[in-house]
């Protein structure tokens, strides 16, 4: 008796908000409102940690609210947008595991792919949504009421995390997402080409827009060599093993999206951020852009870029004797062990000093380096009126 009189009162609760909030009819609103209240209940009764809670009725009624915002979140942005929200929603999830990294194609292919894998995934959440609440299997959305209960039930369907091996688990749409990658014969898949866009701010270096800019462009620029494809995705993956092993899982985040080609406005809504806050997460991203392209991976950002030792660090005949002409005489003797391929430890131990000291000194070189090769693009000194 307690139970029915619980979801009698969440029910009630839910009808009114969604006679309030829409223009549906008004068995419309009682057949969404039923079904968000079963969906509640149900979970609220297969849980054994909310049965354990002591607190049943509370939890079921959170539950439902959830829902129903969802589902009424969904109706306020209508057909066209709310579609949209969803697919953008569920493709800045899936976007790194629907291709293998080794793997190379164009970027529109690679879009054309997320778009057939949601697509079969829908239909997956159609049935699904038909089991759980128990509809015919004919059921279809056709109202805009049901249209939002069911983009809302999709939302969530692919964020379920399952159980897997040794305690682990993962959103269950990323399973799919990675199931159907694997499926997909070579030609099919797409390569992660579009890099972070560098933002306004001041930065704590002197390494400038444009020195960031060769390397985004080279990570969209397209090529037919194998080896050139090789290494922009070898970095590609490098960059984003980086950011993760610092801790910094919203860069990862805000790199994930540029990578997907997002307009800025919308990665602001699906990381949640005001404009200020995506500025300074963007700052900080260059920022570690910076140490990962000087620093941590120089050898191989070089490489990439045709801008290595064995190129005199990509700079012309007159520039590398103006790089020359601009650093000491320690730096130089630097600059011939580091051109002997010797490590770090081995050219602080020639040059009688700290590992960690060589790293700061080379770094300064490079930066240097990036300087004077991106004077011309950039257009520095060119007038400092502007």
């Amino acid at each position: 008796m307690g139970e029915i009189c619980q979801n009698e009162t969440i029910f009630q609760r839910l009808l009114r908000e969604l006679n309030q909030s829409t223009r549906a009819s008004e068995q419309n609103c009682r057949d969404v409102a039923e079904r968000i209240t079963e969906e509640a209940t149900r979970i609220c009764t297969e849980s054994k940690r909310i049965q354990d809670s002591g607190d049943v009725e509370t939890w079921a009624m959170t539950l439902a609210q959830h829902r129903l915002q969802q589902c009424i979140q969904y109706y306020q942005l209508g057909q066209n947008a709310g579609s949209l929200e969803l697919h953008s929603t569920l493709s800045a999830i899936v976007y790194r595991y629907i291709t293998p990294p080794q793997v190379q194609s164009s970027y529109q292919a690679r879009l054309e792919l997320i778009k057939d894998f949601l697509q079969a995934f829908y239909l997956e959440t159609l049935n699904a949504f038909r089991k759980e609440a128990q509809l015919a299997a004919t059921y279809r959305p056709r109202t805009l009421l049901e249209l939002a209960e069911y983009m809302a039930f999709t939302e969530r369907y692919g964020k379920r995390r399952i159980p897997l091996a040794r305690g682990r688990s993962q959103q269950l749409i990323i399973l799919r997402a990675q199931t159907f990658s694997q499926q997909q014969p070579k030609e099919s898949f797409v390569d992660l080409e579009q890099a972070a866009e560098g933002g306004g701010g001041e930065s704590d270096t002197t390494w400038n827009d444009s020195s960031l800019g060769q390397v985004r462009s080279a990570m969209v620029t397209e090529s037919n060599e194998s080896e050139s494809d090789s290494l922009r995705q070898t970095v590609v993956e490098e960059l984003m093993a980086y950011l993760e092993e610092h801790k910094q899982q919203d860069c990862a985040d805000y790199f994930a999206l540029r990578l997907q080609d997002l307009p800025t406005r919308e990665i602001e809504e699906i990381l949640g951020l005001t404009p200020r806050q995506r500025d300074y997460l963007q700052q900080r991203f260059k920022y570690h852009l910076l140490r990962f392209a000087l620093g941590h991976r120089w050898e191989l950002v070089h490489q990439w870029l045709e801008a290595d030792l064995e190129r005199d660090l990509g700079l012309l005949p007159h520039q590398w004797q103006e790089f020359l002409d601009q650093i000491g005489s320690e730096e130089q003797s630097l600059l011939k062990l580091k051109q002997q391929g010797l490590s770090d430890a081995e050219v602080a131990k020639i040059l009688n000093c700290k590992a960690a000291q060589i790293q700061k000194r080379w770094f300064k070189l490079l930066e240097l380096a990036w300087e004077i090769r991106n004077r011309s693009v950039s257009g520095v000194g060119a007038s400092t009126d502007e």
